[in-house]
């Protein structure tokens, strides 16, 4: 059940605008006596409320006497003051990630011959995902017939959306797909590759024969190989990420032949 503590009121302040609204005008002793905060704390949680402008006081009274603002009114500024400390609070970590970005710095490059692997759905695009955001020099996206395993038109605006990002921070991007994906690819997506990305000298779509299997080449060192599941090859089983310069460059070199065979994307 929902209660005003859970949206920023103290329990003793609940407690006081819940007997305000029982009790009509009261005074501070008579509210205290009407909603069980005690009397040496009903005057601060009094001036709380007010401060918050979910009651009001006829000073020229005396004693000094209180009125609930009207439920509606009292829940609509508790909400806007909750979106605030939540806007302040959204801006507060922006800056922290910010400063922390000019602060941290790359992890190490792993040796040659280390991978990692994700497995299932979800964890396979979390992973191909991250290693888009981090290349720095160059991304080779080869990619067949997807799987049945993604919703495709929502995977496929994350992945441009990611590349699009690419491009954007200087990095040199080559996709190669099937014949068969190219004419299966969401309209919203092909809406924004002729917007954003047709005309850049950094961003090349190239349609070839034979293409087939999910492959991504990282600033010409990283492979990302997704497996197929033997029982279901249609599905995704998972992603591998190997990074390995010479394996990268055995990749890039079959890459470099089917990308020379390919006819651009028109």
């Amino acid at each position: 059940m929902a209660d005003l503590r859970d949206i920023g009121l103290s329990e003793y302040e609940a407690s006081a605008y819940r007997a305000l609204l029982r009790t009509g005008p009261a005074t501070a002793k008579e509210l205290s006596e009407e909603s069980g905060v005690p009397m040496g704390r009903i005057y601060d949680v009094l001036g709380s409320v007010e401060s918050q402008h979910l009651v009001r006081s006829q000073a020229a009274s005396r004693p000094k006497k209180y009125v609930a603002v009207e439920p509606d009114t009292a829940l609509d500024r508790l909400l806007d003051d909750r979106k605030r400390e939540l806007r302040e609070k959204a801006d507060q970590y922006e800056s922290v990630v910010d400063e922390l970005t000019r602060d941290l710095q790359d992890p190490t490059a792993p040796e040659d011959g280390f991978w990692t692997a994700a497995l299932g759905p979800d964890d396979s695009l979390g992973l191909l995902l991250e290693r888009l955001d981090a290349a720095s020099d160059s991304i080779v996206l080869v990619s067949g017939t997807p799987s049945s395993s993604f919703d495709f038109d929502d995977v496929s605006g994350r992945v441009f959306s990611r590349l699009q990002d690419a491009v954007e921070r200087g990095v040199s991007v080559s996709v190669l797909m099937s014949e068969g994906l190219a004419r299966s690819m969401p309209d919203v997506v092909n809406e924004r590759y002729a917007s954003d990305l047709a005309d850049s000298p950094d961003y090349e779509v190239r349609v070839g024969d034979g293409i087939d299997g999910n492959v991504t080449i990282v600033d010409g060192a990283e492979v990302c190989l997704e497996v197929s599941n033997p029982v279901e090859p249609d599905e995704a089983f998972a992603i591998i990420d190997l990074q390995d310069a010479e394996f990268a460059a055995d990749v890039y070199a079959a890459f470099e032949d089917s990308w020379t065979d390919a006819d651009t994307l028109d």
